[in-house]
């Protein structure tokens, strides 16, 4: 922004056009620095809050989070549909040989097919089949393992939200602080360049002092170093604040430094009262672990009552028919597998119990007690970690306000000392040096403040995390 040097120098052909050429570029400086953010800030600059509301609405983060939530739902929903009736239908016709021999045998476990008569009569070696069946089973009594398991379900559900309102804090947290650190960059941006302007007018001074003959020559040198040291340091802030503004650029995308900067709250913060903040018992981040620590409670209980029987209602209704009359004759023809049927139903009460798996289920069920005993005590410890951060921002928050209410007004005096010793120094009563060295001691004034507002308002950031409340960060900021 700033490429162009001035020659601070006597030497040259024409001093007076170099003089021209100094006072432009410092009426340059001066008018970027000064009247440009003056006329921006006639616009009314966002708030973090409304930039926040842009940022919420379009996350992917937030999104991702959204999705889980919804397909823990959807699990709840399946769960809760574990209760109802299963009933299941098939229906096959099929072409098929019929060669058979006496016996029995076991198809897959649980069953067992015997074969009976092998007497037929007919020259068709292929014969159509039909059969059609429905079953029904309904768990009666599980000894509440339904029921667990449906608790189970909404605990998760329960925990993704919660999850997701942990989540968006850290993601406030995260965004506050990029958008700090890219209005704490743009405010050294223009402290270097407040310095720069004034090394400028310093040049020209002791560039119009030396030509008079008041002040050495050397003095016109040694503020042209100062100020392209000056000039350096406003390039690495430029740096700075650029690097910056692409990091807050992950959050929102259409960030521009003449639409987001607002730099004079940043520079005046509104201090907070401390009767006004107040942590929440009910955090996010407490609850999460105690949610946590609930559902694998209700997910042991499940488990072990897994190993315990359940008794069921059965039903059942087939229906068959064969190319094969009941005297063993034969037909070939397709329309016969729907003829010699046969219908049958079946109704009752089963038990079935897993003795084998009763031990795994019980050590399964230890194994979530323990973790639900993990996540109590990671709960304590969180809440303890809680209490002792805010304790400790809150006190840090209260000094770093009498901090900034001292360097405000050293800032203020420091400025005023340092108008008074320029005109000394154009009056020719000071050293160029000496002049030099309150102009240090107004930079350092002007650098102290900003590094106390930037830390200020990390701490209002900290604080905000702690309480689960950014209304005053948002709105203030």
């Amino acid at each position: 922004m700033y490429n162009h040097v001035p020659d601070l120098s006597l030497s040259g052909i024409n001093p007076v056009f170099n003089m021209i050429r100094l006072l432009l570029s410092v009426a340059y400086i001066s008018w970027l620095t000064l009247l440009a953010p003056q006329l921006g800030a006639q616009s009314r600059q966002p708030t973090l809050g409304e930039l926040w509301y842009d940022v919420e609405r379009g996350y992917s983060g937030i999104a991702a989070s959204e999705a889980a939530i919804t397909s823990a739902l959807s699990n709840e929903r399946a769960v809760k549909s574990e209760a109802l009736p299963q009933a299941r239908i098939q229906l096959q016709n099929t072409f098929s040989t019929y060669d058979g021999r006496n016996g029995a045998f076991f198809p897959q476990p649980g069953f067992f097919n015997v074969s009976g008569n092998m007497l037929h009569t007919g020259e068709a070696s292929v014969i159509a089949n039909t059969f059609a069946s429905a079953t029904i089973e309904w768990e009666l009594f599980a000894f509440g393992k339904q029921h667990k398991r449906k608790l189970a379900a909404s605990e998760m559900s329960a925990r993704y939200s919660l999850e997701k309102e942990a989540y968006v804090l850290r993601l406030k947290k995260e965004f506050s602080v990029r958008y700090i650190k890219l209005l704490y960059t743009e405010s050294k941006r223009i402290w270097a360049a407040k310095n720069a302007r004034r090394l400028g007018e310093i040049g020209v001074t002791a560039a119009s002092l030396a030509r008079a003959g008041i002040k050495p020559e050397a003095d016109s040198l040694l503020a042209r170093s100062s100020y392209l040291q000056a000039m350096a340091e406003q390039d690495k802030w430029l740096g700075n604040r650029n690097a910056s503004l692409e990091k807050f650029r992950e959050f929102y995308r259409n960030a521009k430094p003449d639409l987001l900067f607002s730099e004079r709250r940043f520079a005046h913060p509104p201090l907070m009262e401390n009767e006004r903040v107040r942590m929440d018992k009910m955090h996010p981040f407490t609850e999460v672990l105690r949610k946590k620590s609930s559902y694998y409670k209700i997910k042991g209980t499940a488990e072990t009552r897994s190993g315990l029987p359940s008794v069921k209602f059965l039903g059942g209704f087939a229906y068959r028919g064969s190319g094969i009359d009941a005297d063993g004759n034969v037909s070939g023809n397709w329309a016969d597998g729907f003829s010699n049927t046969a219908d049958n139903f079946i109704v009752g009460i089963g038990i079935t119990w897993d003795l084998t798996g009763m031990r795994t289920y019980r050590e399964k069920g230890r194994m979530w007690n323990y973790k639900a005993r993990e996540h109590q005590m990671l709960q304590q410890q969180a809440e303890e970690a809680l209490r002792a951060g805010y304790a400790a921002t809150l006190s840090k928050r209260t000094e770093q306000q009498k901090q900034l209410r001292k360097t405000e007004q050293a800032l203020k005096n420091a400025g005023q000392a340092y108008e008074m010793y320029m005109a000394r120094y154009r009056s020719g009563l000071i050293s160029l040096t000496e002049l030099l060295q309150i102009r240090m001691l107004l930079e350092q004034a002007e650098n102290s403040h900003i590094e106390a507002v930037q830390e200020y308002w990390m701490q209002v950031a900290e604080q905000a995390e702690l309480t689960a409340d950014f209304d005053f960060l948002f709105n203030s900021l």
